[in-house]
């Protein structure tokens, strides 16, 4: 007789395992089916260890640049070997951090390859075994996975996704990094940062395309002063795998095709939901480009289905599936929340220097209808970013001119993923210009931009 349960989870990332936690929580007999490992790609494979990374290349670099603060350090240097070591690490224990709580909320967790295979009915191959299980919900979990290109497949020796750009062997002396997203600015910083040759090619007309012009135009700007070569309205027409590298056929934005060898190259150009060979098809669960379509609150046009994060759609983001994985559970255990909606998830970029945001860029709140007051503050007028020696970036706030609305903040600077989290919270407040100009802002904090910012909307910036 098949194992049953109030709820099985398909995947266990950051949308699944959170959603399996609340609904437990709520008093539901819960189950979880994972392929690989616990936390899914963002902690595995994504979010976390990327962080590591990047934390690693931070220090480097300010050992590296030891002089500007007063300091020694002499025969600076690194070991590849450690800096992956220490990554996975951290992976490894979030890992069993989540296998912790899986414990400890009683959910009990299945080990394997999960598909439908009728209304309320999943099996899970482990090996040569399956296992049947049955529930009266069943949520589909099962993330994404990066986009090949269709000509040049990913081998893992000299063409990577951001799986092989995690551990690399060595480390690479020329990069090409096809993709200027979140994920592609990441690595292209590390790597440069770390001391390789890095060159970005972007087919459209900037950078960071989803954030603001000036923000785009802004990392441009830093990220070519560091050394990094940005080519935009550039597609890459060949890339040819080598013994020693790769060559890559880069058509410009003047038409000129021209062939350049790299070492390694990192594709970033997307992503790919994991929808195939579940058996959504065999349900009649309707998908949109491999897609699962569900309404706000996670449900699927089969009753009894449901699903969350990277398989529903953009933007592609942890928080956005832990948050779309409880609305789901809240809702089906009976509650009434709000329908899940995107109009309040922070993006952020966690290279040298950092970028966040959230809501309309100013150039999409106009074409929205709205007449905007914007405001700008620079880190240079900062007493504190100064002293930090972080004096590059600013903070860009986009209000609605009429009611004071709070349209969209970008940032770009240090620790402004911190920082951005204070402008999500005043979305979700409703809050207007009136309340941020009122409120008091510690100093020296970097935070006193984001004062500053609104002031400057409406002309009345103190300290710049």
């Amino acid at each position: 007789m098949a194992d049953t349960f109030d709820l099985l989870i398909l995947g266990s990332g950051p949308g699944g395992y959170v959603a399996a936690i609340r609904a437990s929580q709520l008093g539901l007999k819960v189950g979880i089916v994972e392929r690989e490992r616990l936390g899914g790609i963002c902690l595995n494979w994504g979010c976390i260890p990327t962080k590591a990374l990047l934390r690693t290349s931070e220090v480097y670099h300010y050992m590296t640049h030891a002089d500007s603060y007063g300091l020694k350090a002499d025969n600076v240097g690194f070991d590849l070997g450690k800096i992956v070591d220490r990554s996975r690490k951290v992976a490894g224990q979030l890992n069993a951090g989540v296998k912790g709580l899986m414990k400890k909320n009683k959910v009990q967790v299945f080990e394997g390859v999960g598909a439908l295979t009728g209304k309320g009915k999943l099996q899970v191959t482990q090996g040569d075994k399956t296992l049947d299980l049955e529930a009266k919900h069943i949520m589909i979990a099962t993330g994404a996975r990066a986009r090949d290109l269709p000509f040049a497949k990913a081998d893992g020796k000299r063409i990577w996704t951001y799986r092989h750009a995690m551990v690399p062997e060595v480390m690479p002396t020329k990069l090409l990094v096809i993709g200027s997203g979140a994920i592609g600015v990441e690595f292209a910083s590390f790597y440069n940062d770390m001391g390789a040759d890095v060159t970005i090619v972007e087919m459209l007309d900037r950078i960071l395309p989803v954030e603001d012009a000036e923000v785009s135009e802004f990392m441009t700007k830093a990220l070519s002063k560091q050394g990094i070569k940005i080519l935009t309205k550039s597609g890459l027409e060949k890339l040819e795998p080598g013994a020693n590298g790769v060559t890559a056929a880069i058509k410009g934005a003047d038409g000129k095709v021209t062939s350049t060898e790299f070492s390694h190259a990192i594709v970033a150009i997307g992503i790919v939901p994991n929808t195939e060979n579940i058996g959504l098809e065999a349900l009649g669960v309707e998908t949109e480009r491999g897609q699962i379509k569900v309404d706000g609150f996670g449900r699927t046009n089969v009753e009894g289905i449901y699903a969350i994060g990277d398989v529903t759609g953009a933007p592609w983001l942890a928080h956005k599936a832990s948050h779309e994985g409880i609305v789901c559970i809240e809702k089906l255990a009976g509650g009434d929340p709000h329908p899940f909606e995107t109009w309040n998830i922070p993006g952020c970029t966690y290279s040298r220097p950092q970028v966040a945001s959230v809501g309309f860029t100013e150039a999409k709140a106009k074409e929205a209808g709205h007449d905007v007051k914007v405001g700008k503050f620079p880190f240079i007028g900062n007493g504190k970013a100064i002293a930090l020696g972080e004096a590059e970036g600013f903070v860009k706030t986009v209000f609605d001119a009429k009611t004071g609305e709070l349209l969209g903040a970008h940032m770009v600077g240090a620790e402004v993923t911190e920082l951005i989290q204070g402008y999500v919270i005043a979305r979700q407040l409703e809050t207007t210009e009136h309340e941020l100009m009122e409120t008091v802002f510690a100093h020296p904090t970097l935070s006193e931009m984001m004062h500053e910012s609104t002031l400057s909307a409406y002309g009345r910036a103190i300290h710049f």
